[in-house]
Protein backbone atom coordinates (compact mmCIF):
# COMPACT_ATOMS: atom_id res chain seq x y z
CA UNK A 1 0.00 0.00 0.00
CA UNK A 2 1.30 3.47 -0.89
CA UNK A 3 1.72 6.07 1.80
CA UNK A 4 0.39 9.61 1.16
CA UNK A 5 3.92 10.99 0.67
CA UNK A 6 4.70 8.30 -1.93
CA UNK A 7 1.49 9.12 -3.80
CA UNK A 8 2.36 12.81 -3.75
CA UNK A 9 5.88 12.13 -5.04
CA UNK A 10 4.52 9.90 -7.80
CA UNK A 11 1.95 12.53 -8.78
CA UNK A 12 4.69 15.13 -9.00
CA UNK A 13 6.97 12.84 -11.03
CA UNK A 14 4.41 11.73 -13.64
CA UNK A 15 4.25 15.04 -15.57
CA UNK A 16 8.05 15.16 -15.77
CA UNK A 17 8.17 11.56 -17.01
CA UNK A 18 5.52 12.31 -19.60
CA UNK A 19 7.47 15.23 -21.04
CA UNK A 20 9.20 14.61 -24.31
CA UNK A 21 12.92 14.05 -24.41
CA UNK A 22 14.37 16.65 -26.83
CA UNK A 23 17.63 14.71 -27.29
CA UNK A 24 15.91 11.46 -28.18
CA UNK A 25 13.50 13.30 -30.43
CA UNK A 26 16.36 15.08 -32.19
CA UNK A 27 18.23 11.84 -32.86
CA UNK A 28 15.04 10.15 -34.03
CA UNK A 29 14.47 12.93 -36.58
CA UNK A 30 18.13 12.77 -37.66
CA UNK A 31 17.81 9.02 -38.29
CA UNK A 32 14.92 9.89 -40.60
CA UNK A 33 17.17 12.48 -42.31
CA UNK A 34 14.82 15.21 -41.15
CA UNK A 35 17.58 17.52 -39.97
CA UNK A 36 15.43 20.65 -39.65
CA UNK A 37 13.07 18.87 -37.25
CA UNK A 38 16.05 17.41 -35.41
CA UNK A 39 17.33 20.95 -34.83
CA UNK A 40 13.87 22.20 -33.92
CA UNK A 41 13.53 19.54 -31.23
CA UNK A 42 16.51 21.06 -29.43
CA UNK A 43 14.87 24.47 -29.14
CA UNK A 44 13.35 23.33 -25.83
CA UNK A 45 16.85 23.17 -24.33
CA UNK A 46 19.04 26.10 -23.23
CA UNK A 47 20.99 27.26 -26.25
CA UNK A 48 23.93 28.21 -24.05
CA UNK A 49 24.74 24.54 -23.36
CA UNK A 50 27.81 23.46 -25.25
CA UNK A 51 26.30 20.14 -26.34
CA UNK A 52 23.27 21.92 -27.76
CA UNK A 53 25.54 24.32 -29.64
CA UNK A 54 27.58 21.45 -31.07
CA UNK A 55 24.51 19.51 -32.12
CA UNK A 56 22.86 22.56 -33.67
CA UNK A 57 26.04 23.32 -35.62
CA UNK A 58 26.26 19.75 -36.90
CA UNK A 59 22.60 19.71 -37.90
CA UNK A 60 23.05 23.02 -39.74
CA UNK A 61 25.97 21.43 -41.60
CA UNK A 62 23.82 18.43 -42.55
CA UNK A 63 21.19 20.81 -43.91
CA UNK A 64 23.76 22.58 -46.09
CA UNK A 65 23.52 25.74 -43.99
CA UNK A 66 27.27 26.04 -43.81
CA UNK A 67 27.63 29.65 -42.63
CA UNK A 68 25.26 28.88 -39.76
CA UNK A 69 27.26 25.74 -38.94
CA UNK A 70 30.51 27.72 -38.87
CA UNK A 71 28.95 30.26 -36.50
CA UNK A 72 27.63 27.44 -34.35
CA UNK A 73 30.98 25.72 -34.04
CA UNK A 74 32.66 29.04 -33.23
CA UNK A 75 30.00 29.73 -30.60
CA UNK A 76 30.72 26.32 -29.06
CA UNK A 77 34.43 27.21 -29.04
CA UNK A 78 33.62 30.43 -27.18
CA UNK A 79 31.79 28.33 -24.62
CA UNK A 80 34.67 25.85 -24.37
CA UNK A 81 37.89 26.87 -26.15
CA UNK A 82 39.37 23.41 -25.47
CA UNK A 83 36.58 21.51 -27.23
CA UNK A 84 38.11 19.15 -29.76
CA UNK A 85 34.56 18.31 -30.87
CA UNK A 86 34.03 21.91 -31.97
CA UNK A 87 37.51 22.19 -33.45
CA UNK A 88 36.99 19.01 -35.46
CA UNK A 89 33.50 20.06 -36.53
CA UNK A 90 34.51 23.47 -37.84
CA UNK A 91 36.42 22.15 -40.90
CA UNK A 92 33.32 20.27 -42.14
CA UNK A 93 31.34 23.30 -43.37
CA UNK A 94 34.56 25.00 -44.50
CA UNK A 95 35.41 21.99 -46.67
CA UNK A 96 31.85 21.90 -47.99
CA UNK A 97 32.30 25.52 -49.09
CA UNK A 98 35.69 24.69 -50.64
CA UNK A 99 37.42 27.04 -48.25
CA UNK A 100 40.46 24.79 -48.33
CA UNK A 101 43.00 27.09 -46.67
CA UNK A 102 40.71 27.97 -43.76
CA UNK A 103 39.83 24.31 -43.24
CA UNK A 104 43.52 23.38 -43.29
CA UNK A 105 44.26 25.99 -40.63
CA UNK A 106 41.53 24.58 -38.38
CA UNK A 107 42.76 21.02 -38.87
CA UNK A 108 46.31 22.01 -38.01
CA UNK A 109 45.08 23.56 -34.75
CA UNK A 110 43.78 20.16 -33.69
CA UNK A 111 46.94 18.42 -34.88
CA UNK A 112 48.98 20.85 -32.79
CA UNK A 113 47.11 19.59 -29.71
CA UNK A 114 46.69 15.94 -30.72
CA UNK A 115 49.48 15.02 -33.09
CA UNK A 116 47.85 12.04 -34.83
CA UNK A 117 44.16 12.71 -34.44
CA UNK A 118 42.68 10.68 -37.28
CA UNK A 119 39.79 13.01 -38.14
CA UNK A 120 41.96 16.13 -38.19
CA UNK A 121 44.42 14.46 -40.56
CA UNK A 122 41.72 13.04 -42.80
CA UNK A 123 40.06 16.45 -43.13
CA UNK A 124 43.44 18.05 -43.76
CA UNK A 125 44.01 15.54 -46.58
CA UNK A 126 40.72 16.68 -48.14
CA UNK A 127 41.92 20.30 -47.94
CA UNK A 128 45.30 19.41 -49.45
CA UNK A 129 43.57 17.65 -52.32
CA UNK A 130 41.33 20.67 -52.84
CA UNK A 131 44.42 22.88 -52.93
CA UNK A 132 45.99 20.46 -55.43
CA UNK A 133 49.07 20.08 -53.23
CA UNK A 134 49.88 16.70 -54.73
CA UNK A 135 53.33 16.08 -53.24
CA UNK A 136 52.13 17.22 -49.83
CA UNK A 137 49.05 15.02 -50.20
CA UNK A 138 51.19 11.99 -51.09
CA UNK A 139 53.59 12.47 -48.18
CA UNK A 140 50.82 13.21 -45.71
CA UNK A 141 48.69 10.29 -46.90
CA UNK A 142 51.66 7.97 -46.52
CA UNK A 143 52.32 9.20 -42.98
CA UNK A 144 48.68 8.69 -42.03
CA UNK A 145 48.65 5.23 -43.63
CA UNK A 146 51.70 4.24 -41.57
CA UNK A 147 49.88 5.22 -38.40
CA UNK A 148 46.50 3.76 -39.42
CA UNK A 149 47.53 0.75 -41.55
CA UNK A 150 44.04 -0.76 -41.56
CA UNK A 151 42.41 2.38 -42.96
CA UNK A 152 41.79 2.36 -46.70
CA UNK A 153 41.08 6.12 -46.84
CA UNK A 154 44.65 7.04 -45.88
CA UNK A 155 45.99 4.80 -48.66
CA UNK A 156 43.56 6.33 -51.18
CA UNK A 157 44.83 9.85 -50.47
CA UNK A 158 48.42 8.63 -50.59
CA UNK A 159 47.74 6.99 -53.95
CA UNK A 160 45.98 10.06 -55.35
CA UNK A 161 48.86 12.30 -54.37
CA UNK A 162 51.38 9.93 -55.94
CA UNK A 163 49.32 9.56 -59.12
CA UNK A 164 48.91 13.32 -59.53
CA UNK A 165 52.63 13.80 -58.86
CA UNK A 166 53.42 11.40 -61.69
CA UNK A 167 54.68 8.59 -59.44
CA UNK A 168 52.72 5.76 -61.00
CA UNK A 169 54.65 2.95 -59.28
CA UNK A 170 54.11 4.41 -55.81
CA UNK A 171 50.46 5.09 -56.63
CA UNK A 172 50.07 1.47 -57.76
CA UNK A 173 51.54 0.18 -54.49
CA UNK A 174 49.21 2.34 -52.45
CA UNK A 175 46.16 1.37 -54.55
CA UNK A 176 47.09 -2.32 -54.20
CA UNK A 177 46.97 -1.85 -50.45
CA UNK A 178 43.57 -0.17 -50.81
CA UNK A 179 42.29 -3.30 -52.58
CA UNK A 180 43.65 -5.51 -49.80
CA UNK A 181 41.70 -3.47 -47.26
CA UNK A 182 38.64 -2.77 -49.42
CA UNK A 183 38.28 -5.39 -52.18
CA UNK A 184 36.49 -4.03 -55.21
CA UNK A 185 37.29 -0.36 -54.46
CA UNK A 186 36.40 1.29 -57.77
CA UNK A 187 39.03 4.03 -57.85
CA UNK A 188 41.85 1.60 -56.99
CA UNK A 189 40.57 -1.04 -59.42
CA UNK A 190 40.26 1.49 -62.25
CA UNK A 191 43.74 2.89 -61.66
CA UNK A 192 45.37 -0.52 -61.56
CA UNK A 193 43.47 -1.58 -64.69
CA UNK A 194 44.92 1.45 -66.45
CA UNK A 195 41.61 3.25 -66.88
Amino acid sequence: MFRPTQILLLALALPAMAQRDPWAESYRYEAQKNYAQAAQALQALPQTFELVQLRQAYLAYLQGRHDEAIKGYRKALETNPLSLDAQLGLPLPLLAQRRWNEAAVECRKVIHQCAWNYWAHLRLLVAEEGLQQWKTLAAHGKELALRYPSDASAFVYWARGEARSGNRDEASRAYQRVLQLYPGHKEASDFLAGR
